[in-house]
């Protein structure tokens, strides 16, 4: 049975949209920096989207910050969504990921963001690193299993 503490813990949906940017059989991922909760973890780069933003401009916007990269949406690759249960609050993560192609920019690592490094990887050296959950279900749109 769940406590009063629990029971008054606040529900918080969160919308984000990330980008599956691939270019020559390689996956762009950015390190989480460390003053982020999964700090070193490997993710996609996205993020949250502000009130009233479309989620395709919030996934060029974010892509864009975190790694230098200017991309475009060519196709939606999937919505994932995640529900958790955290000290101070529940949280219901959609998280609406692209295709993207790579239009112009130079990488280029956040600074001062949640993000701290970007960089290529094939599916075999990704799947070798500490990755987050949506890293990992970013592999499997990226390289579906033939």
């Amino acid at each position: 049975m769940a406590n009063r503490s629990t029971l008054s813990k606040p529900q918080i949906t969160r919308v984000a949209a990330y980008g599956l940017v691939l270019q020559d059989d390689h996956i762009l991922l950015c390190r989480i920096s460390t003053t982020f909760p999964d700090a070193g973890y490997w993710t996609l780069p996205g993020g949250g989207l502000n009130f009233g933003e479309d989620p395709v401009y919030a996934m060029h916007r974010e892509v864009n910050e975190e790694t230098g990269l200017l991309v475009e949406a060519s196709g939606l690759a999937g919505i994932d969504s995640v529900h958790l249960d955290l000290e101070d609050r529940f949280l219901h993560g959609i998280r609406i990921i692209f295709h993207t192609e790579l239009i112009g920019g130079s990488l280029t690592p956040e600074v001062e963001g949640s993000t701290d490094f970007c960089a290529w990887w094939t599916c075999e050296e990704a799947k070798n690193l500490d990755l987050v959950d949506l890293a990992e279900v970013g592999l499997d749109l990226a390289f579906p299993i033939a």
